[in-house]
């Protein structure tokens, strides 16, 4: 049954979201390396994932009857490690140590050494197979467990994404819900000079995918296409999510050369004056 979100609840993401920017963003000024444009497109839905939707317990995060997340654009982890923490899979001060020989969390999401990560990722393509193999798994042993996985709409260029697309019809994994972040761009440019890749909406029919279209930048859209989803039976459910590279710093919105790139002093100030304006916004 699919619930309208209170606006409160909403304001109460939005800030989460923000406040997984501004991690975000100190964890990569901090170590002078990672990728915060497609992170930042990404953490609205992801913090609508892991807070409002995921059956998940921080505090047991191998429970076997535990929804899956498989992070397939494992670059983006500015993006999920703040995510995780937030939600209260491990310390946040752990994010200090991003990137760094003496810590933890690595710069693609790594699954030995971080609580909460189901798979670990970082050459794009690979990840929507892991979760067609979870999906499968959990209708083989008769399980109710759901699995989820985000790809990026340049890293959907590559073939074996649609080979596990197939694969996923094939089996008819309807506990299997794929997200493409399509913000336009990828390292090289705009998706649609590199690589065209619309319309993904009529590709993924073709595949034999249960189609939704969401801003995903919206919670209270991102919640229900997710409920939706849930609903389905018979096939699996992908979400595009229109989204903004860069999302939530003026500067490194809709600019590819934020794809992978540290900001400097200057950037960084400005970048977290912007975050926390928006933080004090939202939370006043």
């Amino acid at each position: 049954m699919l619930q309208t979100m209170e606006e409160s609840r909403i304001r109460e993401l939005a800030a989460i979201a923000t406040r997984a920017r501004l991690a975000g963003l100190s964890a990569v000024y901090g170590c002078q390396s990672g990728h915060l444009g497609g992170s930042f497109s990404a953490i609205d839905v992801l913090t609508v994932l892991y807070q409002d939707v995921m059956r998940i317990d921080p505090k047991r995060p191998d429970l076997p009857g535990r929804d899956r997340f498989v992070l397939s654009k494992g670059h983006c982890t500015p993006a999920l490690y703040p995510t995780l923490a937030l939600r209260g899979f491990f310390p946040a001060e752990d994010l200090r140590l991003f990137r760094s020989i003496e810590g933890h969390l690595s710069g693609h999401a790594e699954m030995h050494h971080v609580a909460g990560v189901d798979m670990s990722t970082g050459s794009l393509g690979q990840g929507l197979s892991a979760a067609v193999g979870m999906a499968l798994a959990g209708k083989l042993d008769k399980k109710d467990y759901r699995v989820y996985a985000m790809m990026g709409d340049g890293e959907i260029e590559e073939g074996q994404i649609w080979e596990a697309a197939m694969a996923a019809a094939k089996y008819r994994l309807d506990n299997l819900c794929g997200i493409v972040d399509v913000n336009g761009l990828q390292i090289d440019g705009k998706t649609a000079d590199v690589m065209p890749s619309e319309p993904l909406d009529r590709k993924w029919e073709a595949f034999g995918w249960n189609v939704l279209k969401i801003d995903g930048h919206d919670c209270a859209a991102i919640r229900e296409a997710f409920d939706k989803a849930a609903a389905a039976e018979g096939k699996p459910t992908v979400i595009l999510a229109a989204t903004v590279k860069g999302k939530g710093v003026s500067f490194m919105e809709n600019d590819a050369g934020w794809h992978g790139k540290a900001p400097n002093d200057e950037q960084y100030a400005q970048a977290k004056r912007e975050l926390e304006a928006r933080l004090a916004e939202l939370e006043g």
